[in-house]
């Protein structure tokens, strides 16, 4: 069953914060915990071939384009195509995420909250469509306008490639959008697109960077620190350390 996005308007005397002009969301991690899924899949091709892999080895792929980490499972003793290895690799994801996906904490809130306001998301993500529409169609229809998977560029992250196709598809200054990712690959990406980058960081550390908006979950974010931070603010929404 897809889940209720529905949320109610805001009284007309509430003064709506400035929104960003479309919001590009990551999935692996970020949408979905699904990196867990990826990293089993891996593991257990590496061994069906005899091969050793380390929890640093599964932490470096996080990110990664399908077919470049296809390249790292064949160094590690994976003798198969790559794109053999990735659809192998696609076959377990998308069988775990049909029996039901673990939405990121604040997601589907704030999913909810963009789509009250009117505010446009694409999904884009380095994995393939046909693991991208499994997710998708346990969602409410309509709640990505657009959707740029793996495929469909020539240089996956951390190539600005994805996220400036997305604004384009939108019909938007990329600028002016606000994009949520949780790696490094995903981060350089979208930072080099010129997209304002919130980093949600899961499984792996991203280290901070000149304008870049930090988040421990997005359950501290709604729509008045997107809106901030497309407006060029650099927000650090953590929860402090002692």
């Amino acid at each position: 069953m897809r889940p209720d996005l529905t949320v109610r308007s805001r009284p007309p005397s509430v003064e709506r914060p400035v929104l960003p002009a479309a919001v590009l969301w990551d999935m692996d991690g970020t949408l979905v915990d699904t990196e867990p899924c990826w990293m089993a899949a891996e593991e257990r091709l590496v061994h069906r071939f005899g091969g050793t892999w380390t929890q640093a080895d599964a932490e470096a792929m996080v990110g990664l384009a399908l077919l470049d980490g296809a390249q790292v499972l064949a160094a590690h003793g994976v003798d198969l195509p790559a794109e053999q290895i990735v659809e192998l690799l696609l076959d377990s994801v998308v069988e775990a995420v049909a029996e039901g996906p673990i939405w990121r904490p604040g997601v589907l809130e704030l999913l909810a909250a963009l789509g009250d306001a009117g505010v446009p998301c694409a999904l884009v993500t380095m994995s393939y469509r046909r693991f991208a529409e499994a997710v998708t169609a346990q969602m409410p229809v309509g709640a990505f306008a657009v959707v740029v998977t793996g495929e469909q560029v020539t240089h996956g992250k951390p190539h600005p490639e994805a996220y400036l196709l997305a604004a384009r598809l939108l019909g938007v200054e990329v600028s002016r959008c606000v994009a949520i990712e949780d790696s490094v690959p995903g981060v350089g990406s979208a930072v080099a697109s010129g997209a304002r980058t919130l980093a949600v960081e899961h499984i792996v550390a991203v280290d901070d960077r000149p304008g870049l908006s930090r988040a421990d979950s997005l359950t501290d974010v709604g729509l008045a620190e997107l809106g901030r931070i497309a407006a060029g603010e650099v927000l650090d929404l953590r929860t402090p350390t002692t």
